[in-house]
């Protein structure tokens, strides 16, 4: 099978690497695998290989140029499956298809929960246009395949949820951080609206005040970081926060912390939560997306969105007593369900199914 893989840019975000690391798997299973760009970008992204790109303008709504190369980057190819990864992929696969004419069935990767997103009469109707020209949809979650058919029924038969996975057997080495804290609690995300760091900071200073020997330590990049080390400065805890930036090995600082915490205000299924499960690290998140769905009373702590004082109560709680049994399912469950190999598999079977083979 020959399929073209379609991301937002070269980006150290989600849906980019999972996309990369699901082409990789797919490589290995002997199909010829494609992979272009819609943006320009800096970060190196995991796959062996050339990448293309259209060079769109992220700037401006008609791209004429980067929709006639996608054109010919289908003729060329002539993939038998497009596979849209989030961001703008859907828009400019959709106009390129319907401008020029090509005929490549598409398939969309819903990583998030679109509904959040539509405020405006035209987000709607524009949207309505594009998954009107697709063949299907891949969710991440079944919170998110439920949302998109509430707002778009008519994609209630095309719909099939495969979740991100994450890398198996892979090589962790935990980072050594200093002596002078008694736990360390890690959150591994962009600095975006999405991920709540002003909550993150809120509940973090609540912590401190009754675990004085605690840091934080902040993994990612992104818009909105120089306001959060604002706020940090202005919270008055800067000795209690460590700002990293992008590292290659998050997985090294999140097996060498006590807890990973995820108070988000929009998710699809984070993979930094298996992550952490895969680590044998203890997690406690918001009820958002699609996190219930891995995580429960058996795997780790949910807590209500928006109550910071219950988050602040289950960091401590989960800093004093390390629950062995939660850690041991939660890790099961990962290697069972959640391994890239596997899901791999059920992309192309998907695949198969769209296209009638």
């Amino acid at each position: 099978m020959k399929i073209l893989h379609l991301i937002h840019k070269p980006q150290n975000r989600g849906a980019e690497t999972f996309a990369c690391q699901l082409a990789s798997h797919q490589k290995r299973l002997k199909h010829d695998i494609k992979i272009v760009t819609v943006y320009n970008g800096k970060s190196k992204l995991p796959w062996i290989g050339p990448i293309g790109n259209l060079n769109g303008q992220e700037d401006q709504f008609f791209d004429w140029k980067a929709w006639k190369r996608l054109a010919k980057e289908i003729k060329d190819f002539q993939p038998d499956i497009v596979q849209a990864n989030s961001g703008d992929t859907l828009k400019y696969s959709v106009i390129s298809k319907r401008i020029f004419g090509w005929k490549t069935p598409i398939i969309f990767r819903n990583a998030s929960e679109v509904g959040q997103y539509l405020n405006q009469y035209f987000q709607k109707k524009f949207n309505t246009f594009l998954y009107r020209n697709i063949a299907a949809v891949a969710s991440v979650s079944e919170k998110s395949r439920k949302d998109l058919i509430e707002h778009f029924p008519f994609l209630k038969l095309k719909t099939k949820v495969i979740p991100i996975g994450l890398e198996g057997e892979l090589n962790i080495k935990p980072v050594e951080f200093s002596d002078e804290a008694d736990y360390n609690i890690v959150h591994v995300g962009g600095f975006t609206f999405e991920k709540n760091h002003e909550g993150l900071l809120r509940i973090f200073k609540k912590v401190v005040e009754k675990e004085s020997r605690t840091q934080l330590h902040l993994i990612g990049d992104g818009p909105l970081r120089i306001e959060t080390e604002g706020l940090v400065r202005e919270f008055g805890i800067e000795e209690y926060v460590t700002f990293y930036g992008f590292v290659n090995n998050p997985l090294d600082y999140i097996k060498a912390s006590q807890l990973l915490i995820l108070p988000s205000n929009i998710e699809g299924l984070p993979g930094v939560l298996l992550e952490a499960m895969y680590c044998k690290t203890p997690v406690v998140a918001y009820d958002v997306g699609g996190i219930n769905e891995i995580i429960n009373i058996e795997t780790g702590t949910l807590v209500e969105k928006g109550n910071e004082k219950e988050f602040t109560n289950a960091i401590l709680d989960n800093l004093k007593k390390i629950n062995s049994s939660q850690i041991e399912k939660a890790y099961e469950m990962v290697t069972e369900k959640f391994i890239n190999s596997k899901l791999a598999v059920e992309f192309l079977v998907f695949y198969k199914r769209v296209i009638g083979k």
